[in-house]
């Protein structure tokens, strides 16, 4: 079909292409720029160019496949420059490609209105500052609108939300670009300068029901967060009371088995009755609370996880004042050191040599903050940190990674924080909060 009004310039939606897929990939990246990246961004704007130019030649009824070559090239464009999954690659690709569609065609729509339509022959501004202030303004909104939306780790996206996500593509996609390739539809623009408003205007409402689509699932991602923190919050707390409970008990049993000890000492054979309150006593030691920070959570949480330690040939030691942590909620003081002890027991078990099993705490007062310090042996390298904490290595990452996650909102709800570093085969784990006056 031939249009009074030219078509978009090919290189004009090659470069579009290639300018909204380097923007998500700049703000995905945290904007951190090296030189691969800088080497894989000329190569795919390359490669946009030389086929959408090339395949103009193609007849109409191969167009719409050419289009697909774009999107694939975007794609692994998209892939080889950020650590993402290929779901996400793909999620983020659509909602680029659909960018582009509107910045060409507002673009082109804007020419058309201002330059050519009123015969401006002149080839510097209207063919390439006109057309580069239209985009860097476009992409410097969208910017500032999704920048903080940018997911810190990887979105995991789900196949259904995929899935949902390219049928948004390919609808807005086909309706905006109808009127194209057939002009005798019900949805088709009868008259040149229609066609360009409907394209415009149907890729600028299209990129809102995907950016709409990606705060739907932005949210669904933080309310599962939400929900696996409280989880984890709910599930420290009962260890804790269920570990008091039995604390109490063993310690009442000890108490009473004392007593026993001091009447069975009347045994009139010496040796049989010394070497048998021997074995009694030896045996229940183990059982004694002997952990006396000043603080009942930190006694309970340091006594159960220290006889679980040295069931698993771990050593457990802490140097702790628990009278500086009363003004932490019980079940906020349960999660901190629950975690923070599970963690590092669980990669405790993992080292071979036992002799190397090492863990040890220690909560003091540094002027008017209260550091708890959690060190365990460390064999494992250099951290692979993502936000400020380290990435799970468990390989269900959608899952996984919340205990860190939830000390870090612990002590930011008392306007504290949580860090992590690695120093000389220590993992060590800081948390520090500020000293209420209470």
């Amino acid at each position: 079909m031939t249009y009074q009004i030219p078509d978009i310039p090919r290189f004009y939606t090659a470069a579009a292409e290639w300018a909204a897929c380097t923007l998500y990939i700049f703000m995905l990246s945290r904007g951190k720029v090296v030189m691969s990246k800088v080497a894989k961004s000329i190569a795919a704007l390359c490669m946009l160019v030389v086929w959408l130019v090339f395949s103009k030649s193609f007849h109409i009824s191969l167009w719409i496949p050419a289009m697909l070559v774009a999107v694939m090239i975007m794609f692994f464009y998209m892939g080889a420059s950020l650590n993402i999954t290929k779901k996400d690659a793909a999620y983020f690709t659509i909602r680029a490609f659909v960018l582009a569609e509107l910045m060409a065609s507002l673009e082109w729509q804007l020419y058309v209105f201002l330059f050519y339509m009123r015969k401006d022959k002149g080839i510097l501004l209207p063919l390439i500052v006109f057309p580069l202030a239209i985009y860097v303004g476009v992409l410097t909104i969208i910017y500032f609108i999704e920048r903080n939306r940018i997911p810190d780790t990887n979105l995991n996206i789900s196949r259904r939300e995929l899935l949902s996500a390219v049928v948004i593509g390919a609808v807005i996609f086909a309706v905006s670009n109808i009127s194209y390739i057939y002009q005798r539809t019900p949805f088709s623009a009868q008259y040149p300068i229609d066609v360009l408003n409907t394209r415009t205007l149907t890729d600028i409402g299209g990129f809102a029901i995907l950016y709409t689509h990606y705060v739907s699932c932005c949210q669904s991602r933080a309310w599962h967060e939400v929900a696996a923190l409280k989880n984890v919050l709910q599930n420290q707390y009962v260890q804790y009371r269920m570990s008091r409970e039995s604390i109490n008990f063993i310690n009442q049993k000890y108490h009473d088995l004392k007593h026993q000890i001091e009447f069975l000492r009347t045994e009139s054979d010496e040796e049989k009755r010394n070497e048998y309150l021997e074995s009694m006593e030896n045996g229940i030691k183990a059982y004694e609370l002997s952990y006396k920070t000043g603080n009942m959570v930190l006694d309970t949480v340091f006594t159960s996880k220290a006889m679980y330690c040295e069931k698993h040939s771990i050593v457990f030691t802490c140097v702790a004042d628990g009278t500086l942590l009363d003004f932490v909620d019980v079940m906020d003081l349960a999660s901190i050191f629950g975690n923070a002890l599970d963690n590092a027991i669980e990669y405790e078990k993992r080292i071979p040599v036992k002799e190397k099993r090492l863990i040890h705490v220690t909560v003091s007062r540094q002027k008017d903050f209260v550091v708890s310090r959690f060190e365990n042996y460390y064999v494992g390298g250099k951290l692979k940190m993502v936000n400020g904490l380290p990435k799970t290595t468990k390989p269900d990452v959608a899952y996984h990674g919340y205990g860190l996650k939830s000390i870090r909102t612990t002590a930011e709800n008392y306007g504290g924080s949580a860090s992590v570093k690695v120093d000389n085969e220590w993992f060590i784990l800081n948390v520090i909060l500020p000293l209420r006056n209470v």
